[in-house]
């Protein structure tokens, strides 16, 4: 019997049909990955199984009694807990258990009942089946593997960074062990060490899951099967995701070439009626008409423009542009131990790597001026011209549509001209005048990159700019700051963004702890 069955799935998201009439099963042994361009409605998927978003048609059933583990980026985060008070509510039900032993045994010292004793022999049993005295040890597995314990048990939760609380908040689902895992991006903070780890615990879980990730070198070496959304429609490939893939492509070739002849002889049909409706031959353009009514249209292709991403380049006589001197970075106190002694040339590719909190994001803020070196300093040349990326998806007011975000941003440009800069990046004249909420994580990316071909510049400061990206656009990214002229400084937790020999040089800050 199938964990989850889907039939005759269908949605709709603003002016695009996002899947119509598709279905698709998870089995007991399946670790399935979802896959599907920007915008077509992979996390929507996912809200839908999860029930925080109601389908326009079909059904969703799940197996009865199955503990389906959602990775929830909106939990509350209660000011005061600490980092170990919340991992310890993923078991919340046998703390309660506990509590209740420990006043059995109370009672039973006041009253010397058996009964007492007997029933908390039961408890006993129930919490020591449960590994309810390994908690500890089960805590710090995960915490390590996930690079928490870095940040102390002691600290509060409700201080950590977007990156840590996405962390913390995997972290307790994972504790949670329930009988399916629902992941929607899990590797978008966390640094390729603890990608490894996911992975070595996501090929060892006994349940079934179901992830969505742009990450494919990670959903390669997770997954046994793949549903992809394109179409209109879910398709369900079993083995490999290089297998999924090819058949895919196949599939698509195929697909588009049905959709071609198929319009080809709905117009070739619609020439035939108008011509002859009212002629001799009426009765005959009536029976096409009649025949064309009960033809099921194919869905049209979906908007799979590519991405061109272009970076601006303002010309410098200067070979260098950036240049540390002892440079220790941090907020009250020093992040990282040694200090910083790098530079960065005109046409230089600088990655720089490490676990997340450990300074990356640090590290650019102090070289953009926004926060003082603890120690040091750091010289720019005089006609450095930044241009900087934020990894976080915040925006002044979510519901301004990205025409309306660009326009506060460059008042003196001309709507067309932000129109265009949306449509480079693959985005359709009604995302554009969508609000901000309603876009994809894919999508807000891209409205990002959009607006940084507006801030010409000759060294790039770009914090985490793969994440949420699909392959395609991820490639497009690649291609632009190899092709940009001057110097760039780039953070990324994806090792295969990083292929080739683009990169000149590469900060580990793991090796500077």
């Amino acid at each position: 019997m199938s964990l989850l069955t889907v039939k005759n799935l269908s949605q709709s998201f603003i002016d695009k049909t996002l899947y119509q009439d598709a279905s698709f099963v998870l089995n007991k042994e399946d670790h399935m990955g979802v896959t599907g361009q920007n915008g077509v409605g992979k996390s929507t998927l996912i809200k839908i199984l999860t029930g925080e978003v109601i389908q326009d048609e079909g059904t969703v059933k799940w197996q009865n009694k199955l503990n389906v583990g959602y990775l929830d980026q909106y939990a509350q985060l209660e000011p005061g807990m600490t980092l170990k008070e919340f991992l310890q509510t993923a078991f919340e039900d046998l703390f309660i258990q506990e509590s209740k032993l420990n006043d059995l045994y109370t009672q039973y010292g006041e009253k010397g009942e058996q009964s007492l004793l007997d029933k908390a022999g039961k408890i006993q049993t129930f919490l020591e089946e449960q590994g309810f005295y390994d908690i500890d040890t089960k805590i710090d597995q995960v915490a390590s593997g996930l690079g928490l314990l870095e940040l102390g048990y002691d600290h509060d939760v409700s201080k950590m960074s977007g990156g840590q609380r996405s962390k913390l908040i995997l972290a307790k689902l994972l504790l949670q062990n329930p009988d399916v895992l629902v992941l929607d991006e899990p590797t978008n903070y966390l640094d390729v060490g603890h990608i490894d780890w996911l992975v070595d615990y996501l090929n060892d879980f006994d349940g079934a899951f179901i992830v969505v990730s742009h990450d494919y070198n990670f959903l390669g070496r997770i997954t046994n099967c793949i549903i992809d959304i394109d179409f209109g429609t879910i398709t369900r490939y079993t083995g490999d995701l290089k297998h999924a893939l090819r058949q895919k492509e196949a599939d698509r070739e195929s697909y588009l070439k049905a959709y071609a002849n198929q319009q080809r002889k709905i117009k070739k049909t619609e020439a035939y009626i108008r011509k002859n409706k009212a002629g001799s031959r009426s009765k005959s353009a009536k029976s096409r008409e009649k025949q064309l009514s009960k033809m099921e249209i194919l869905t049209p292709p979906q908007n799979n423009k590519r991405a061109h991403v272009q970076f601006p380049y303002v010309a410098t006589a200067s070979n260098l542009l950036l240049q540390t001197q002892n440079l220790v970075i941090g907020y009250d106190e020093a992040l990282v131990n040694a200090a910083f002694n790098f530079s960065v040339g005109n046409g230089e590719k600088v990655a720089v790597t490490g676990f997340n909190g450990i300074g990356k994001t640090t590290l650019l803020k102090t070289l953009l001026g926004q926060l003082s070196p603890i120690k040091g300093s750091f010289d720019l040349s005089t006609t450095a011209k930044l241009a900087y990326f934020k990894q976080d998806l915040s925006w002044p007011n979510k519901n301004m549509t990205p025409l309306q975000y660009l326009q506060e941003e460059y008042p003196r440009l001309k709507p067309k001209e932000l129109r265009q800069a949306l449509a480079r990046m693959g985005l359709t004249a009604q995302q554009a005048m969508s609000s901000l909420k309603e876009l994809s994580g894919g999508e807000q990316e891209k409205v990002k990159l959009a607006q940084m071909s507006f801030e010409p510049a000759n060294l790039l400061f770009l914090d985490e700019p793969t994440n949420h990206l699909d392959v395609a656009t991820k490639d497009a990214l690649r291609k632009a700051i190899v092709e940009f002229e001057g110097g760039v400084i780039i953070v990324s937790h994806e090792r295969d963004f990083f292929e080739g020999d683009w990169v000149d040089k590469t900060i580990d800050i793991e090796t500077m702890k």
